[in-house]
């Protein structure tokens, strides 16, 4: 490679010519001249694509200096400004770049000057034809010489790119990693802006700061203005471009104006992301409510505006293009005017067609500056919203110190604390010492239990008194469980080495010995993303066991036994708590069922209003009593026994991977697209371009008569002629003008038409195909949620779908113009030279043999590079949920590599596509540059007249290109179409049934029976049964306790009366109606299911209880005020997305009012107040029963006081119901 530094280690490189290998480094560090200069050392990964699909193992490692571990590491060291440190990382390709540029420009612009002097020498006929020849030669030379700079110009640009690219997602992981958590929303606003940023950075079209080809083009363009300069000497009068100053200054102030719009549509964009984002992330909850079409079409207004928004800076991008058009159009009328007119000077065959090349790059040139603009426009737009991320300040590290023993010390001595960036003190005045030992953190929902934890891991912004903080490893064991989509025991183990005898302690303190036996592959089995195979009583065991794994000398527990059954809770506390594990570490646990805790709590701490004190654990309940209660409802040792058979039910793998198609992109997915963007406007567009090149072919055919006109003696061109009229040049010039000038215009006029046609059609397929793909995504099945990662569903609704909002009309256009091109040049040059059919068929045939090589693998690596794009998506969504565990652990390293790993893997695809580009770009350059000569010189050996040549010429130079561009217009078609691709694979989504019919207003009644005749359930075809054989009834107008341990199908049981599984065999009866058959949104409509953590909404309080506006202002209020009456809430009061800003109590009691609010005849309550103090779960429940007693009531809990006034229970084990009835004694459960 050149300019490669010496002392870069070179092993483990592949060689050139050996089969690919991951293992290895890529061939670029270690080519021959010739090798890198002909993209040679491609072919074996050619080969391998040519007969099979790509895999991942196929493909080489990245080259040393696009590793990102060394990038990032030198990155990190530079100073400044985002742009600065960009600059001075990748400096050097771009000063290499701009001497490329110089080189390609002059190449450029020697054609026409060469062109001339072929021209010339035709014209003399005195001169040999050797000399004609000759300039040929030259030009052949010329291009030669531009096509090898081209390719390396693609790859120091794709360098400075790529590096860029790499370099900016590592430093927002990083930033990511350390910025201070601002406000209490905690993460709310986060995903806006790195998740948002780097998929603009990895996939966005407008990412300019990105674009591989924006520091080449920036400098290309430069010189290209630099020679056009130099160039209008040789019409020696004063057409100085007075066209061009007009279209400059118009563009400048049309470029004001598209800048605000572009602005306006990045925010309607990211306004649209922020509630795909939400509503994916709540899709199943706003399934159970039926609330989904109501959000769809949320989205649906999001996306018109963003949409609308875009067809008007569209709009603006046209009139720019129109201006710098009709600009390139009528510079040349000017300057033939000056020639002709003003000069005096005959514009001659030599002088005409040269002229015309140059305005034709001119015309080129201008025709990119739209799109140039937009690309700064956004980059600076992007560039900003980084600049802000990243001067966000970091969190402060904490400072701690060790008592007598050498244990770390955690002590606060009057100090308060706030949310970063908020003023409110969330606690206040604190004095506390934490021994070694267990310490107790109770208190009622929002007293700042879990603000207390954050605030001792350095969370907070500390505002007066003094901390001892730890500064070292925390076992953090978060409220809501944090668990990533790997095995059981790569979560247990998280950054700690992993060591058999201790491992199997802590599944047994943590009570997951037995759960493991039901796994097939035990704790090597895939959790699913955020642990989506388990329950949620073994989420929290598995976050409790990773805390506990950890050799960490302080743990803080916030709430882990409030999932947990009694039972498993009471194993917990007894064998975690009390046993080795634990012995000399300070543990901080945050509970609500402190009778559990009392005997082994060494201090008990209530924090009440954001003060904390200690108090006398004396004062807290005895479990025994409780225990006793609770057994007389169900008997606990048969919780703990499991059959080993169950392990049918749990799948060996809860995701499934990404498909990948083979082969080209089909027929019917470019059918789909062109469908959508509605089959008459893509009539009208290909009649638009047809007219556009008929123009433009008779306009080079009137510059040949203008030029030929000269020779002739009469007032009058030849009769035959479609120019009978015209006079003689010599004559009268102003025809010829007027002329000339007509077609320029006419062809800008045709231009704007077709621009503007494209814009209706990228319209209508954009809506159309985003309101079909999120309608099937709102109602596929909901076991393709269970197997779909959320960042790879989030990958295709924005990414892919930013490529359809993309360039990708364009290219369809472009694709449909040069094929037009192509045919029409064959028809022209034809009909002048019939042997020049022979050349042109098989010039194609080589163009697509090159092509077909190349296509099998582009394909390949572009899918390869989409699918490794969801895990980067992933990985940002995982450590933002999981932010504050990462820090506790310490873990920022081991996380930065992880992203270094994915970040290279979905890079490495996309380097080896561009390098397969440049292998094409090579070849095809090369082969028309050849073809080019060859006509030239068929041109000059069939005694065609200057000006016929010149017109052949300028057709046949038309045809090579177009057909180079057909063949990579349509390669590129095929790549972007990878994105139409999977796009329409959501359209094919398996959906829900949504049931036959439609129930009466008043169903179901207060006298309406639940009936399970001999229910089997299973959530997929190829597992086991998680429900076999139940058959019980629920009376109306009851309150029923469904029981059982963890994992014994409660909740399948309960979702099963929303008919989200459906019926295996047997049948489900709500007043006498199987409700497999009733309409899915009536059902959810009329059936309340309120799960353990219930999602809330960005918006006020008011649009959180009833978010159709189904229920009057009071009516809310009243609810409100009953269930939270004691925080102070209104229906005014804002909640950030996910109800972040509140506890996860305070969460479940919005839940709640919402289900009371509802009033459903059946409402199901999972275990719907886990995480509520007993003295407000008491209260709650006293609400309920008078608020909910015409409805029947179905309560999953493992706490007694949630069931305790049940009249009916059912006992579930392993999917079947062992006991069922009413409840024992006038109490009900008691």
């Amino acid at each position: 490679m050149p300019l490669r530094d010496p002392r870069i280690a070179s092993d483990d490189i592949s060689p050139a010519n050996e089969k690919p290998n991951h293992r290895r480094r890529s061939p670029e560090d270690n080519l021959t001249l010739w090798q890198f200069m002909s993209v040679s050392w491609m072919s074996p990964l050619i080969s391998i694509g040519s007969t099979r699909q790509l895999d991942d193992e196929d493909v080489w490692q990245l080259g040393y200096e696009f590793q990102h571990q060394i990038l990032h590491a030198k990155f990190r060291e530079l100073g400044g400004s985002v742009v600065r440190r960009l600059l001075a990382a990748n400096g050097l390709d771009l000063v290499i770049l701009l001497c490329l540029g110089v080189l390609e420009a002059l190449a450029e612009f020697a054609g026409p000057v060469l062109l001339q002097q072929l021209l010339r020498a035709m014209e003399d006929s005195f001169a040999p034809r050797t000399r004609a020849v000759t300039f040929a030669a030259l030009s052949l030379l010329v291009r030669l010489i531009a096509c090898q700079s081209s390719v390396f110009s693609l790859w120091y640009s794709r360098r400075s790119y790529e590096r860029s690219r790499g370099e900016m997602i590592t430093m927002l992981y990083e930033k990511t990693l350390s910025r201070k958590i601002i406000g209490e929303s905690a993460l709310s606003d986060v995903p806006t802006r790195p998740d948002r940023d780097v998929s603009a950075i990895t996939s966005d079209p407008d990412a300019a700061v990105t674009s591989p080809q924006t520091p080449h083009k920036v400098a290309f363009e430069a010189f290209k203005k630099i020679g056009r300069k130099l160039a209008r000497a040789i019409w020696k009068r004063r057409s100085r471009g007075c066209q061009r100053q007009p279209a400059s200054s118009v563009n400048a102030l049309i470029t004001r104006i598209l800048l605000r719009y572009e602005r306006e549509r990045r925010q309607a964009t990211d306004g649209k992301l922020k509630k795909v984002t939400q509503y994916v992330g709540a899709i199943r909850h706003l399934r159970w409510y039926g609330w989904q079409d109501f959000w769809q079409e949320q989205i649906m207004q999001a996306r018109q505006q963003e949409l609308r928004l875009f067809v008007i800076a569209a709009l603006w991008r046209t009139m720019i293009s129109v201006a710098n058009y009709l600009a390139s159009g009528l510079f040349p009328v000017a300057a033939f005017y000056a020639y002709t007119a003003l000069a005096g000077r005959p514009l001659r065959i030599d002088v005409a067609f040269p002229a015309l090349q140059l305005f034709a790059m001119l015309e080129s040139s201008l025709r990119s500056v739209p799109d140039l603009i937009t690309v700064l426009l956004n980059a600076n737009i992007a560039v900003s919203r980084i600049e802000d991320f990243m001067i966000e300040p970091d969190k402060d590290d904490a400072r701690s110190t060790l008592d007598p023993r050498g244990k770390p010390m955690l002590m606060l001595h009057d100090a308060s604390f706030v949310w970063p960036g908020t003023a409110h003190y969330v606690l206040r005045k604190i004095s506390l010492e934490l021994p070694i030992g267990v310490t107790v953190i109770c208190g009622k929902v929002g007293a700042g239990k879990t603000a207390l934890l954050q605030a001792l891991l350095g969370e907070l912004e500390q505002r007066g008194g003094d901390a001892v903080l730890p500064n070292d490893v925390v076992g953090y064991c978060a409220q809501t469980p944090w668990l990533q989509s790997m095995s059981i025991r790569d979560n247990i183990l998280f950054i700690s080495p992993y060591e058999e005898t201790r491992y199997r302690k802590v599944l047994e303190a943590c009570a997951l010995t037995q759960d493991l036996a039901t796994f097939k592959h035990g704790d090597l089995s895939n959790i699913g993303e955020n642990g989506i195979g388990l329950s949620g009583g073994q989420k929290a065991r598995v976050a409790l066991a990773r805390a506990i794994y950890s050799r960490a000398n302080i743990l803080f527990l916030d709430d882990p036994l409030s999932a947990l059954d009694h039972q498993t809770a009471e194993t917990v506390v007894s064998r975690c708590l009390c046993g080795p594990l634990t012995e000399g570490r300070t543990i901080l646990l945050v509970t609500h069922r402190t009778a559990l805790c009392r005997n082994v709590a060494q201090q008990v701490i209530e924090v009440s209003n954001g003060e904390a004190h200690v108090i006398d654990k004396s004062t807290l309940p005895m479990a025994e009593g409780l225990k006793a209660a609770l057994s007389s409802v169900i008997d606990e040792s048969k919780h703990n026994e499991e059959d080993p058979a169950h392990a049918a039910v749990v799948p060996e793998n809860f995701l499934e991977d990404e498909k990948r198609v083979h082969g080209g992109v089909k027929a019917a997915v470019y059918w789909e697209y062109v469908k959508a963007g509605k089959l008459r406007w893509w009539f009208v567009l290909i009649l638009a371009l047809a007219l556009h090149r008929l123009v433009g072919l008779g306009e080079t055919w009137f510059l040949k008569k203008w030029g030929e006109a000269y020779d002739r003696p009469a007032t009058r061109v030849e009769a035959a002629s479609l120019f009978d009229d015209l006079p003689s040049p010599e004559v009268n010039i102003q025809p010829w003008l007027l002329g000339f000038f007509s077609l320029a215009v006419l062809q800008a006029f045709v231009s704007f038409v077709s621009n503007c046609i494209m814009i209706v059609v990228v319209y209508y397929a954009g809506r159309q195909m985003f309101r079909e793909v999120m309608d099937r995504v709102s109602h596929a099945t909901f076991r393709f949620y269970d197997v779909t990662p959320l960042g790879r569903l989030m990958n295709r609704l924005t990414s892919d779908i930013g490529t359809v909002d993309g360039n990708i009309s364009q290219q369809f256009k472009d694709a449909a113009f040069l094929a037009i091109t192509w045919i029409s040049s064959i028809v022209v040059i034809a009909s002048v030279t019939p042997v020049f059919l022979v050349f042109s068929f098989a010039l194609t045939a080589t163009f697509v043999m090159i092509f077909l090589r190349f296509l099998p693998t582009s394909q390949s690596l572009r899918r390869l590079e989409m699918v490794s794009l969801s895990p980067l998506i992933s990985n940002f969504g995982t450590l933002l949920e999981g932010l504050t565990t990462v820090r506790a652990f310490r873990a920022q390293s081991s996380f930065q590599d992880r992203i270094i790993v994915v970040t290279d893997a979905f890079q490495k695809m996309d380097h080896f596509y561009w390098s397969l580009q440049a292998w094409l770009m090579y070849r095809f350059d090369a082969l028309s540059a050849c073809s080019t000569f060859l006509l030239t010189l068929l041109a000059l050996f069939t005694g065609l007249s200057p000006g016929l040549t010149a017109f052949v010429l300028i057709a046949a130079s038309g045809f090579v290109d177009s057909t180079h561009a057909l063949c990579r217009r349509y390669g590129q078609l095929q790549m972007d179409f990878v994105s139409v691709e999977r796009v329409v694979e959501l359209l094919h989504l398996e959906q829900e049934p949504p049931g036959t019919i439609s129930p009466p207003a008043w169903w179901p009644s207060f006298n309406g029976d639940i009936l399970f005749e001999d229910v089997t359930i299973r959530y997929a075809p190829h597992l086991g049964p998680s429900l076999s054989g139940i058959s019980f009834r629920i009376p109306a107008g009851s309150t029923t306790a469904l029981l059982g341990r963890t994992g014994s199908g409660k909740s399948t049981l309960a979702l099963s009366l929303l008919t989200i599984m459906k019926p295996e065999s047997g049948r489900i009866f709500i007043d006498n109606i199987d409700i497999s058959k009733v309409n899915t949104q009536a059902l959810r409509n009329r059936v309340t299911f309120l799960a353990q953590e219930p999602i809330l909404f960005p918006g006020s309080m008011r649009h959180n209880l009833d978010p159709l506006g189904e229920h009057a202002d009071d009516a809310c209020d009243a609810v409100l005020q009953r269930i939270g009456g004691t925080h102070n809430w209104t229906l005014d009061t804002e909640i950030e997305a996910g109800g972040k800003n509140l506890s996860q109590g305070q969460r479940q009691l919005v839940g709640l009012a919402r289900a009371i609010l509802r009033r459903s005849a059946i409402v199901i309550l999972d275990e719907a107040t886990a995480s509520i103090d007993m003295e407000t779960a008491m209260q709650i429940q006293a609400i309920l029963r008078e608020e909910l007693k015409e409805s029947t009531v179905i309560t999953i809990a493992h706490r007694l006081e949630a069931v305790k006034d049940a009249d009916f229970f059912i006992r579930l084990e392993e999917g079947n119901v062992v006991d069922c009835g009413p409840a024992a004694g006038e109490g009900g459960a008691d």
